[in-house]
């Protein structure tokens, strides 16, 4: 682990490469899970995440957006751009 001194005082800074290899490694644990991703613009989009890469681009079978007044709009077989992405996360059904 990197560490920088800042005032006397060792701060430890993780490698963005570790960062990197554990939140693929939490993604890979979610394929073929149902997933709710919250997308900027505060949309919502839950289905099954079939697949991700290293640019946080996802496929999604079965999505549907999540309306304010709770209802969905099916949306089918999608790919969410990753840059839209501001969470994943475990979709309550």
């Amino acid at each position: 682990m990197n560490t920088t001194k800042l005032n006397s005082q060792n701060i430890v800074i993780p490698s963005i490469k570790l960062a990197e290899a554990n939140t693929q490694a939490l993604l890979g644990e979610a394929v073929d899970s149902v997933v709710l991703v919250k997308l900027r613009g505060g949309i919502y989009v839950r289905g099954k995440m079939k697949s991700f890469d290293q640019h946080l681009n996802l496929l999604i079978e079965n999505a549907e957006e999540m309306l304010d007044n709770n209802t969905v709009r099916s949306l089918g077989t999608i790919i969410v751009r990753g840059d839209n992405v501001i969470l994943i996360s475990p979709s309550p059904r």
